[in-house]
């Protein structure tokens, strides 16, 4: 299965510190940028997150980053 784009650029989301995050890779969660168990009928899995230190991080919305959860720009090019 293709990943589904959730939105053409990221998501900022206030992490906080020592918190786990379940970004969702699929892109077909309504709870956007997180999982909802939608990936249950796909190959894909949720990429588990901790954050260090809190502060704003950038989520990937468009699912195609080489490093799973950030952004790392390509959805510029899609």
């Amino acid at each position: 299965m293709e990943k589904k784009i959730s939105k053409n650029e990221p998501y900022p989301i206030e992490v906080q510190a020592g918190n786990t995050y379940a970004w969702c890779s699929c892109g077909l969660s309504k709870t956007q940028p997180f999982c909802d168990e939608s990936h249950q009928l796909t190959d894909c899995m949720p990429f588990e997150f901790t954050a260090t230190e809190s502060k704003v991080i950038y989520f990937c919305g468009c699912k195609q980053t080489a490093s799973p959860p950030l952004c790392d720009g390509c959805h510029r090019s899609l």
